[in-house]
């Protein structure tokens, strides 16, 4: 039997977990044992990259050629609807930071109305420790809190990381919630396309957030991916 290469490898693997997969996903079940390097995972971020019969759904989500019209009809991608782009891509990076928060022994939380948008193929709802936002501080501040996109918790359960997905949204909103929390010992980030960095920019200049100026972060859809692709990096990653 002819040995299959690398990329005919990945393909093969993409094509038993159902035609996409995260790049996590797909380097926690490739099989490297033939695979003569040592940074193979590195081999497959470059192979779903290059490979003309591979491409992106979105950054760190890869799907095959052969299947990208049933793909992209399963998440309802295949018309010019803005509505189930954005509801797609907002539950997308939602799922991938609870991962990551998961990862790092946090407790996570969403708001109770997004707990059936699908994170892919899982309710997001379903991926969470957390059902009901802890009881941390008083009610009108909890009022806010409970409208945050991610939210992660120590063993304390006290909030250690805010983060409000921002994919064509008013950024102008989720700035005036990390105003109402910033007593907290938290930090405070805005997800959102690199595009959207020049506006984020602008809006955490006005006078009333400078008191939280130097707490809220931008972070880029592509850098959250990256940051899932390689969660056991993660002790090199500050935020």
């Amino acid at each position: 039997m002819k040995k299959l290469t690398q990329e005919n490898q990945v393909i093969e693997t993409l094509r038993k977990l159902g035609g996409y997969a995260t790049l996590r996903r797909l380097n926690e079940v490739m099989d490297f044992s033939s695979w003569k390097t040592l940074t193979p995972e590195a081999s497959v971020r470059r192979i779903v990259q290059l490979s003309n019969s591979i491409f992106k759904i979105r950054p760190g989500l890869w799907a095959l050629e052969e299947v990208r019209n049933e793909v992209l009809m399963k998440f309802k991608l295949t018309t010019e609807n803005e509505q189930s782009e954005e509801l797609f891509s907002h539950s997308y990076y939602q799922g991938l930071l609870i991962e990551i928060g998961r990862f790092r022994n946090l407790k996570t939380y969403i708001p109770p109305q997004d707990k059936h948008h699908m994170f892919l193929e899982t309710e997001l709802g379903e991926m969470t420790d957390l059902k009901i936002l802890p009881q941390f501080t008083y009610e009108n501040l909890l009022r806010k809190a409970r409208t945050v996109d991610v939210i992660w918790f120590n063993e304390r359960t006290m909030p250690t990381h805010f983060y409000e997905v921002e994919h064509t949204t008013d950024i102008k909103n989720s700035l005036s919630k990390f105003y109402e929390l910033q007593d907290f010992f938290s930090s405070f980030y805005i997800v959102a396309g690199q595009h959207r960095e020049n506006e984020f920019q602008d809006k955490l200049s006005a006078s009333i957030f400078s008191s939280i100026r130097d707490r809220v972060c931008f972070i880029t859809y592509d850098k959250v991916a990256a940051l899932h692709s390689n969660l056991s990096q993660q002790k090199n990653i500050l935020w």
